[in-house]
């Protein structure tokens, strides 16, 4: 079995502070969707059961769940499983619960619309 071929396994962790109940940021997308983005440099910060923000230094990403995913937003945290560099469309997260690793609902991802956040105004 080649190394290509050997399923790699990321946890992306965000803050687990009730991501749920805060207000999923604004953005502007700027260009078109994505079907895959690549995982060097990736963190995720999970906005919702429906989203999660993904960045890779200058670079962002939103990606809206075609279904709502259970307590997402609450954990705030997940893992997937993918044999390539990338994470794509065509993958699935799975919701991590509790203070360990407890396997929670599996859900798939969305498209990668690139975004720019907006500027806060005071």
């Amino acid at each position: 079995m080649s190394r290509a071929a050997i399923a790699t396994v990321l946890t992306l962790a965000a803050a687990p502070a009730l991501a749920g109940d805060r207000p999923v940021p604004a953005v502007f997308p700027v260009g078109k969707p994505v079907d895959c983005i690549t995982i060097i440099g990736l963190r995720s910060h999970v906005r919702s059961d429906d989203v999660i923000d993904f960045t890779a230094g200058r670079r962002a990403w939103r990606n809206t769940l075609p279904q709502s995913c259970p307590s997402l937003g609450f954990e705030g945290r997940f893992s997937y499983s993918t044999s390539l560099s990338q994470l794509c469309s065509s993958d699935i997260v799975t919701v991590l619960q509790g203070s360990g690793t407890q396997s929670g609902p599996s859900c798939g991802l969305g498209k990668f619309q690139p975004i720019e956040r907006t500027k806060q105004v005071r």
